[in-house]
């Protein structure tokens, strides 16, 4: 992509220009973000899409005695009328699953693959939204049909309300509003407090039109999340001191007798302080470990097995699958979870199919035997297609 092209997107900024001045700043409203846009799924769509097994689905609704929530999926007699106000379906993740949603997505690809999270749809009826709220991380909310209204403002008291299913705020102050329509986008920093509810539409051919939101989300991860997820996987690198296949275990033979046997021995804090301090000095280790953790896949999701044979000569190259997360670093290619060591030609290759999310057959008859080998693989597990 090229982050120096304006973009209706962006309000007709380039993207390096909404990086400086917006993003984890402040509020960016864009009128006509996608002229003429049309919603990914039907509503019929959408619901058939909650009603699977393995898409993560929320049904939100606001009575008389508050709120409820009920987690999916839902089958087709499960969610209310439409005829009924005030209540959201949640569908998350539905760029693992429909490919018109995976290409919206690519493009806010102006940010890393390691921040972007998945788009979600809300459905709502008249009324229909999830309370004031804010969120830890940045958020696009896209209006694909109907309208919705926005009120937002830069919270500082952060109290939830007790006793309810939703983190809701208990005394939110809105500053601005906005009311969004068909191709409108709002930008949101993160903290940054909103709440948009669902407003009856009517379409040019006079048919009620049904309030969709797509929100784009991104990943932030916290730093106990993520020194949890490190120090795990640094541990089982180096589980094998030296590659001799022994582990190395705590020994104390100069250990005297003691009339205080619940003391925690200061020689077996410093050698836990020296197995952290040793699982932290390999930098390439360190990095592996991220990349293993950013691209591991969602626990809902699952990889079909392929419909065809591998063929390293295919015309049309091949694509990685919707679901398949692959980012790489100077040293590394990672994908689902699993890293590879890769240098030269094929790191330069398998670098631009990270970027690209496809290898033209030019670049497959370039490929090495060990590249061709591993994309043989990747095939066989479904993170790949040809064509």
């Amino acid at each position: 992509m090229d982050v120096n092209q304006t973009l209706p997107l962006l309000a007709g900024l380039n993207p390096s220009q909404f990086m400086r001045r917006y993003w984890q700043k402040k509020p960016l409203l864009v009128r006509q973000a996608i002229p003429g846009f049309r919603p990914v799924l039907t509503r019929a769509e959408l619901f058939q899409l909650a009603s699977e097994q393995h898409v993560e689905s929320r049904l939100v609704e606001q009575h008389a005695k508050g709120w409820r929530m009920k987690q999916g999926p839902f089958g087709k007699r499960s969610l209310p009328a439409l005829s009924n106000p005030g209540w959201t379906l949640l569908v998350q993740g539905v760029d693992l699953h429909v490919g018109a949603a995976h290409e919206l997505l690519q493009k806010f690809r102006f940010l890393p693959d390691a921040r972007l999270d998945d788009l979600m749809i809300s459905y709502a009826t008249p009324g229909g939204g999830v309370g004031p709220h804010f969120d830890s991380y940045d958020v696009f909310l896209l209006q694909a049909s109907g309208r919705r209204r926005w009120k937002i403002g830069r919270q500082r008291d952060l109290t939830l309300q007790e006793g309810v299913p939703l983190k809701i705020l208990q005394n939110f102050e809105p500053e601005q509003e906005f009311l969004l329509e068909a191709g409108d986008m709002l930008y949101l920093p993160p903290r940054y407090a909103h709440d948009g509810l669902a407003e009856s539409a009517f379409g040019d051919d006079g048919k009620a039109s049904d309030c969709m939101t797509y929100s784009i989300g991104f990943r932030a991860p916290g730093q106990t999340e993520l020194a949890r997820e490190m120090l795990q996987r640094l541990a089982d690198f180096g589980d094998a001191e030296g590659g001799s296949g022994v582990p190395t275990h705590y020994r104390d033979a100069t250990q005297a007798a003691t009339s205080t046997p619940a003391a925690l021995p200061d020689a077996l804090l410093g050698f836990a302080r020296n197995a952290v301090s040793k699982a932290l000095q390999d930098p390439l280790a360190l990095a592996c470990a991220l990349g293993e953790y950013l691209t591991e896949p969602k626990e809902t999701v699952w990889f079909e097995d392929p419909s065809d044979n591998w063929n390293p000569h295919h015309r049309e190259g091949v694509s990685l699958d919707l679901r398949t997360r692959m980012m790489y670093d100077s040293h590394h290619v990672f994908i689902n979870g699993e890293s590879y060591r890769a240098g030269g030609r094929d790191a330069t290759l398998m670098q631009r199919l990270a970027d690209h999310r496809f290898m033209a057959a030019a670049d497959l008859q370039r490929a090495s035997p060990s590249v061709l080998s591993l994309l043989a693989d990747w095939h066989g597990a479904g993170w790949l297609r040809q064509g």
